[in-house]
């Protein structure tokens, strides 16, 4: 199986090297994440894992839910993501993922998928990092505007607002992956990893951590 888990963001806090630098870490709560599915090239065309993390009231579930997950002998879970795999796997439904995983492995680096911050609706400067309009020289009330936004200047388009316009609109709250961090310790007894820099999304947001692609 490949080196994987989910978890969520505790915070963020840094640990000293032996030479004293100080190195800042984000703080995840990773597993013990029960696997709830098996999935193989014969059943299901691909092979993977399912796996869930952080146990949900079954009042809170739905009865698929709690049926699906009753095949595995575990609870319904909140957060249930599937993990790709290359070759088939000896785990079966009903085993544990922890963090011994990534020792077990040898693995330094990982990827972190997470969903980022929403910012809600915001402005051009701040969602594309325009420049806005000049500062004087009669510029009234309009300095942080997209200005004009036609596109009767290019041939085949028209007057009509090309698609993909760079405007205002939501931002944040997506999906994004942050590859390569260090895995800078691993806390078997609390189930934590400590991973170098920042990850995607808000305290107590939720991750799947992976043996990085790129990066042995």
């Amino acid at each position: 199986m490949n080196a994987a888990i989910l978890g969520k963001k505790i915070g963020m806090t840094r640990v000293f090297t032996e030479d004293g630098t100080s190195v800042p870490v984000t703080v995840v709560q990773a597993g013990p994440c029960p696997i709830l599915q098996v999935k193989t090239k014969e059943t299901d065309g691909y092979e993977a894992v399912q796996l869930g993390f952080d146990s949900a009231r079954p009042a809170r579930s739905t009865r698929p839910q709690i049926g699906h997950t009753r095949k595995a002998s575990a609870v319904p879970q909140k957060f249930v993501r599937e993990i790709r795999l290359i070759d088939a796997t000896d785990k079966k439904a009903g085993e544990t993922v922890t963090v011994e995983i990534f020792e077990q492995m040898g693995v330094k680096y990982v990827d972190v998928v997470g969903t980022s911050i929403g910012k809600g609706f915001q402005g051009v400067m701040k969602r594309h990092n325009f420049g806005g309009q000049p500062g004087s020289h009669g510029t009234e009330r309009k300095h942080r505007s997209a200005g004009g936004i036609g596109s009767s200047g290019n041939r085949g388009h028209g007057r009509c607002i090309k698609k993909g316009k760079r405007m205002a609109g939501h931002m944040g709250h997506e999906r994004c992956t942050v590859r390569n961090q260090h895995l800078v310790g691993i806390d078997k007894d609390r189930n934590l990893l400590l991973i170098q820099g920042a990850v995607p999304g808000p305290k107590n947001g939720y991750l799947i951590v992976s043996k990085a692609k790129t990066k042995g």
